[in-house]
């Protein structure tokens, strides 16, 4: 039995659905295009700074766990990774990526394995120095980072996923020592902090098309524009909700009933 406005909230989930895999089939044809991002452009001059001064790129997606809410913000993360790896193995810089949860360990680990083996360096990637486990506690984890930033001095700094008290600590010890940092996060609390000290910044919804971004996949590129375009339908909706309702009209209220 059908549940009262469930039926319209199933028909939109499935025209949502179908737009996105329509979307995805037209990406193949001809990408779509993305406005600007300046941090995600600003990528190769980090890593190609850091090739000149012979120093090492950190890469952190601050506490992203598999299992919570901010799941999807670590995989944003972990797919700027991927592309940061190869942008570091082309040009002979050494990336060190600083875990939080153990369980991100391989995940990561593979990517950049294949994004060095993309990129023909396959044998001078090092996963014992590359990926490291810090701890899996927040602060801890916190004063490793730092230590990191203090021993190694890395040229750059890039920080895309789920930051929290710890986003202020990350941003001034590397500014202190002089990296150039592009921070990237979803959590509104955080990203005023990170608006302060870094270089560039990713807000919000800007993470998760990073990916397709910077890739140029053609179904990660599609499936964003589906999105998009599924939420210009719903603000499109809504107007016409506020319009109806002043004009006396139920009667998109009493469809989204049904």
């Amino acid at each position: 039995m059908l549940v009262a406005g469930r039926i319209f909230a199933l028909g939109m989930l499935i025209a949502i659905c179908v737009l996105i895999l329509v979307c995805m089939e037209l990406a193949k044809r001809k990408l779509p295009t993305f406005r600007k991002i300046a941090g995600l452009d600003a990528l190769p001059e980090m890593i190609g700074r850091a090739a000149e001064m012979g120093k090492p790129v950190h890469y952190t997606t601050g506490l992203g766990e598999l299992n919570t809410n901010v799941a999807s913000q670590l995989v944003a993360g972990l797919s700027v990774l991927s592309y940061v790896s190869e942008l570091c193995a082309k040009l002979g810089v050494r990336v060190i990526y600083t875990v939080y949860q153990s369980q991100v360990m391989p995940i990561a680990t593979e990517l950049m394995k294949e994004a060095y083996t993309r990129a023909g360096k396959a044998d001078e990637f090092n996963a014992d120095d590359q990926v490291r486990y810090m701890s899996g506690e927040q602060f801890a984890y916190a004063s490793a980072v730092q230590g990191i930033a203090e021993r190694e001095r890395p040229a750059a700094n890039i920080m895309i996923g789920p930051f929290y008290a710890e986003s202020m600590l990350f941003a001034e010890t590397f500014y202190r020592i002089g990296s150039i940092q592009l921070a990237g996060t979803a959590r509104g609390y955080q990203i005023p902090f990170f608006a302060v000290v870094c270089d560039y910044l990713l807000i919000a919804e800007e993470i998760y098309a990073a990916g397709a971004y910077v890739s140029k996949d053609a179904v990660l590129t599609g499936s964003i524009r589906g999105q998009d375009v599924g939420k210009l339908i719903a603000l499109i909706l809504m107007l016409v909700g506020v319009i109806l309702t002043l004009a006396g009209s139920n009667a998109l209220i009493n469809l989204m009933k049904l």
